[in-house]
């Protein structure tokens, strides 16, 4: 009998999953399995947030298989060294994986590799698993990668994906080949109070009503605060319950702008992983260094501390930063200003901001999360390295009305009309009787100190 192996990594779903459809297609039985990495841990990448989310995603997958006869086999260890345990065991003669993007996951797939063909096995490698167009398959002239994105969008979008193939009806699991349990959701603490759950099914239903009731709109409603009109995919993209392909294709059966700009939201998150391919160091260094000395734990903490708990005194930065927390999420625009403010007002290391966000979103992504933090910090792909987002115009701009700020500081929600952006500029009794801090930073300030830093240091 022909076993294969399908490593689940962050491709957790039976729909379009071209490594379980190459397995059945070339083997008689195949094993679902998902490697615990203690490295991914001790790394700090399993926060408690996407812990709980990947529990879910891991029952829900082991019970949709379940539902073809088959389950998933869960395994602790070196990824490596427990897959060539269970190809052991089943007598698999290859392995199936979804390419991964990091330097972390190239390595891995090295190790993987050398290590199955010394025992006479063969790995396989399938692109477009986990991005809509793989990295390296559009490149310019004089680069392995694209530094700027809109070349890399006219690029992309001439690439047709691949077809969207189809969740199996059967995945037969051979025998003998034990795992621990799978685990249960509801069994991590510490976190958000608000975190969605996990799993391919919620997956599915959420784009199928998104697409119906919200895609329409989404040019015009995405960079809403209040409106919470955005799709909230991300963690499933992360974790792979979504295939990013299927979504493009089903995605382009709209018209109009809200489907074009969506598209474009996924080209974005692709170009970032084509950066991180070709640069594997800018998940911690600068991409385009600016020399910048900037302030850290040492030199700031007591601002770093009130940009965490959401107690700057800037309203829709301070909103932002509580909502974070509570839902393990938060609105892209609500990303660029907060990281904004971090970076550029504060002065602060992007990276100690680009870890409290990995800490707690469960969507939490090194390619995206890194790459967005360096763009606004001015280090990474942005052509506009000094540029400022101001938290007071931005707040207007994008929650005009302040029921955003009122959702999350319920201290300023009697502070009526557009003083809710700027509670400092009420009377002195009004705002003594807020307990809400008074700004840490002038504006002014912040950005004088910026433009000197960067003036001194290019």
């Amino acid at each position: 009998m022909r076993v294969s192996i399908v490593l689940y990594t962050a491709d957790l779903r039976l729909y379009d999953h071209p490594p379980l459809r190459a397995a059945l297609d070339t083997a008689d039985a195949v094993v679902p399995l998902f490697v615990r990495d203690p490295a991914v841990e001790a790394a700090g990448f399993a926060s408690p947030n996407r812990r709980a989310f990947l529990d879910d995603c891991l029952a829900d997958l082991d019970a949709a298989l379940r539902e073809r006869g088959g389950r998933l086999v869960v395994r602790s260890g070196d990824p490596v060294a427990e897959v060539c345990r269970v190809a052991a065991e089943a007598d698999a003669g290859e392995v199936h994986l979804a390419a991964g993007y990091s330097g972390f996951a190239a390595r891995r797939e090295e190790r993987l590799r050398s290590a199955l063909e010394a025992a006479g096995r063969r790995l396989s490698v399938h692109d477009a698993v986990t991005v809509a167009v793989p990295p390296g398959l559009v490149t310019p002239a004089a680069s392995d990668h694209f530094a700027v994105f809109t070349p890399y969008h006219r690029h992309w979008e001439r690439v047709p994906p691949r077809p969207v193939l189809r969740a199996p009806r059967r995945v037969p699991v051979p025998d003998g080949v034990g795992g621990e349990p799978v685990p249960a959701p509801g069994g991590t603490t510490g976190i958000s109070p608000a975190l969605p759950p996990g799993g391919e099914r919620r997956a599915r239903e959420r784009m199928t009503a998104y697409l119906r009731q919200g895609l329409d709109a989404y040019d015009s409603t995405r960079d809403d605060l209040a409106a919470d009109a955005t799709s909230r995919l991300s963690a499933h993209l992360h974790f792979g319950t979504l295939s990013p392909v299927e979504l493009v294709h089903r995605v382009r059966r709209h018209d109009g702008p809200g489907a074009e700009a969506f598209v474009r939201q996924l080209a974005w998150r692709d170009f970032h992983r084509q950066v991180l391919a070709a640069r594997p160091a800018s998940a911690h260094r600068d991409y385009r260094t600016r020399h910048d000395r900037w302030r850290t734990e040492r030199t700031a903490a007591a601002d770093i501390d009130a940009w965490r708990e959401g107690r700057t005194g800037y309203p829709v930065v301070d909103a932002a930063m509580r909502q974070l927390r509570v839902e393990g999420w938060m609105h892209n625009r609500a990303r660029l200003l907060t990281a904004g403010f971090l970076t550029k007002t504060l002065y602060v290391d992007w990276r100690i901001g680009a870890a409290h966000f990995l800490h707690w979103l469960v969507d939490g992504d090194l390619a995206n999360n890194q790459l967005n933090w360096q763009w606004m910090a001015g280090t990474g792909t942005d052509t506009r390295p000094n540029r400022v987002l101001n938290p007071v115009t931005q707040g207007r701009r994008y929650d005009p009305r302040g029921a955003y700020i009122r959702r999350w500081i319920p201290e300023l929600t009697a502070v009526e009309g557009a003083l809710v952006h700027e509670p400092w500029k009420l009377p002195a009794p009004a705002r003594a009787a807020l307990d809400y801090p008074e700004p840490i930073i002038d504006l002014a300030d912040g950005l004088d100190r910026f433009r000197r830093a960067r003036g001194k240091q290019q």
